[in-house]
């Protein structure tokens, strides 16, 4: 009863903060990125730690050749860029949002072998854009896939094809909680009396999650372009917001794809 209670009392405000979200993803991640990234407004998924990245560390090591460059999809403000700027010649962030490129270039001032672009990479051609810049790439994704509806989910596994060539690889990991979407609200720290700011954030400015696992990832990687070289489940690590100095854990998905 009292989580019933609860749901009410956040459904409402959790419609009302949505209902303001723009249509545009282009604008939607403007504003989302000309809001965040400061310590008064902390990035959602950004948790400051990477602990999480030990098991994309194995998998880098296992299936994706080092000496090649990389592209990190999504780069928001570059955190992991950093981190695989540190492990290949190359690391490349890319985003669609202008605003996310500059936070990411100022956030990586002085960082060997990383750099930055503003990049739709569902528009015509990115992959092939990026593949004549780069030559053949790896591919890094965390957290993108899961807040495409699967038109786009499939316009992007095209441009990632693209991007690797003949031995480029994907890694990507998302968030994978099955549960309603009021339920993953509340899982983030959500309560009808208070919603934490990162979180609020992302309401009422981005489009909405929806989780992404094996089902939804051969949906999007047909068989006939893609090779499973190793999928595993992960948990991908969000800012502090339902106990103080504890990143909050998220169900996660992680997978590495081969082009056929």
């Amino acid at each position: 009863m009292r989580r019933l209670a609860n749901r009410i009392r956040l459904l409402p405000k959790v419609m009302r903060l949505a209902s303001h979200a723009p249509r545009n993803p282009g604008e939607a991640w403007e504003r989302y990125w000309n809001t965040v990234g400061t310590e008064d407004a902390e990035i959602l998924w950004d948790s400051g730690r990477h602990d999480e990245g030990r098991p994309y560390e194995e998998l880098v090591l296992r299936h994706l050749d080092t000496r090649l460059p990389v592209v990190d999809v999504g780069c928001g403000n570059g955190t992991w860029t950093r981190w695989l700027a540190e492990r290949f010649p190359l690391a490349l962030g890319v985003d669609l949002s202008a605003s996310a490129v500059h936070q990411a270039a100022r956030e990586s001032a002085g960082v060997p072998n990383a750099e930055f672009d503003a990049v739709d990479a569902l528009g015509p051609g990115a992959g092939a854009a990026l593949r004549e810049r780069l030559g053949e790439a790896n591919v890094f994704i965390r957290g993108l896939f899961h807040i495409l509806k699967p038109e786009a989910q499939h316009r992007l596994a095209a441009t990632l094809h693209d991007v690797v060539g003949t031995r480029g690889r994907v890694l990507l990991t998302e968030t994978n909680f099955r549960g309603s979407g009021l339920a993953y609200i509340e899982h983030l720290g959500a309560t009808g009396d208070h919603i934490p700011g990162p979180l609020r954030a992302a309401i009422e400015t981005l489009p909405p999650p929806r989780h992404f696992g094996a089902s939804e990832l051969r949906r999007a990687f047909p068989d006939s372009e893609w090779r499973l070289l190793e999928e595993r489940d992960v948990v991908i690590e969000a800012v502090p917001m339902a106990e103080p100095g504890v990143p909050v854990r998220i169900p996660g998905y992680c997978a590495v794809l081969a082009p056929r």
